[in-house]
């Protein structure tokens, strides 16, 4: 009997603790998970090139990011090691003042007019 009586007390020593708050009704709280994209959209990255290594590169780079063409970096960096940097930056800047949809064609055919107008 004894040992009957102590186990009733175990009971009843921890019933208190269980009474309190049920394991069934505890409930985790609720949250909503972002994607690291989501996250990152954010904030603005700056991409920096360990590749360029001369100044005409970055003023090919320059000018992709300008006209909206990073498709055609190369051929602005060609443009920017074999054109004078003045004819360059009057193109540019015609480009930059206007209003046009595709920017890099107008910035080639300004480009020729320069080049044209130079040679005459």
């Amino acid at each position: 009997m004894s040992k009957s009586k102590s186990s009733n007390q175990a009971i009843s020593l921890f019933s208190e603790f269980e009474d309190a708050k049920p394991a069934q009704e505890r409930k985790r709280q609720q949250t909503e998970f972002t994607s690291t994209k989501d996250l990152l959209v954010k904030y603005q990255v700056n991409e920096t090139n360990k590749h360029i290594s001369h100044e005409f590169q970055s003023f090919g780079c320059h000018l992709a990011e300008a006209l909206a063409d990073k498709r055609h970096t190369s051929l602005y960096i060609k443009l920017a090691k074999t054109v004078s940097r003045g004819l360059l930056e009057r193109a540019l800047s015609f480009v930059t003042d206007s209003t046009a949809d595709n920017k890099a064609k107008l910035f080639m055919w300004k480009l020729e007019q320069l080049k044209k107008a130079k040679s005459t």
